[in-house]
């Protein structure tokens, strides 16, 4: 069972910067696509971008330059998600994922992360 272990979540300024960690234990899934979603209190939840095994990420519309998704090129279970002028509609729960396809939440995910909570405040 792929386990994934997520850090770096909390709270900001407006304007901020985060950096969100995932680790895969399992290689299986990991070395295919990996990513972030996001959950907001009383929303729908919504990809924030997925990277896929040779590397290239996608990112939501709403992203708009201002987060970079990486992977680690060593071991490829590794991926940061740094996250820069943050605003108040980025606070939701962030989950990491592996085994997903694309940006599109109706795909099927194989394993989810437990969440990390990211707050910009005004």
């Amino acid at each position: 069972q792929e386990q994934l272990s997520e850090s770096g979540g909390g709270s900001v300024q407006s304007g901020g910067s985060l950096q969100l960690s995932c680790s895969s234990t399992m290689y299986t899934y990991s070395r295919d696509c990996m990513g972030w979603f996001r959950q907001a209190q009383g929303q729908e939840r919504e990809a924030v971008a997925t990277i896929s095994g040779d590397g290239r990420p996608l990112y939501n519309d709403f992203v708009n330059g201002r987060f970079t998704l990486s992977r680690d090129d060593d071991f490829r279970t590794t991926i940061k998600l740094r996250m820069g002028s943050l605003r108040p509609d980025d606070t939701a729960m962030y989950y990491c994922v592996a085994g997903c396809n694309g940006l599109d939440p109706s795909n099927p995910i194989m394993f989810w992360g437990q969440g990390t909570q990211v707050t910009a405040f005004a």
